[in-house]
């Protein structure tokens, strides 16, 4: 019995020892260089539509549930930087996502690759602080057998 638990206590111990010896992945372990904006900052850029592009990396069942801003171009981060040449550089781009996390690592992709980034907010940020989000609420589902079937002559 002695054996079996210092067989197990050296087992954890070693265990332990990897697990602290073990560096955070580098995508976790830095910060984004993005500015987060106040809801104050982005009012203000968003005030000059010509100027900016909105980025949103949210998935679209996210944009659905939480809402979103009204006119933005939705790329998620994972096509990010496949995505690159079509958009347009001209503008200066804030990116969006929930708190600002993965809004902020697309800000640094895309400065990294020549854009002009404004900064990223989170879209719950926003809300909380006061403001408004565009929610779009899908329509119900047509109804297809009705459309389905041929018309009835109606007799007088």
């Amino acid at each position: 019995m002695k054996k079996l638990v210092l067989m197990v206590l050296l087992a954890a111990t070693a265990l332990a020892a990897q697990q602290t010896g073990q560096q955070t992945p580098p995508q976790q372990s830095q910060r984004s260089q993005a500015k987060v904006l106040t809801r104050a900052e982005f009012d203000q850029l968003f005030a000059q539509p010509d100027r900016i592009l909105i980025i949103d990396v949210r998935r679209p069942d996210e944009i659905k549930d939480i809402g979103g801003f009204p006119v933005y171009l939705n790329v998620q981060i994972g096509d990010l930087e496949k995505s690159l040449a079509w958009i347009p550089k001209e503008r200066t781009i804030v990116t969006v996502s929930n708190h600002a996390a993965r809004g902020g690592r697309a800000a640094d992709i895309l400065a990294a690759h020549g854009f002009q980034v404004a900064g990223t907010i989170g879209a719950q940020v926003y809300e909380k602080e006061g403001g408004t989000l565009t929610k779009i609420v899908a329509p119900p589902p047509q109804n297809t057998n009705a459309s389905n079937q041929p018309a009835q002559a109606q007799q007088p």
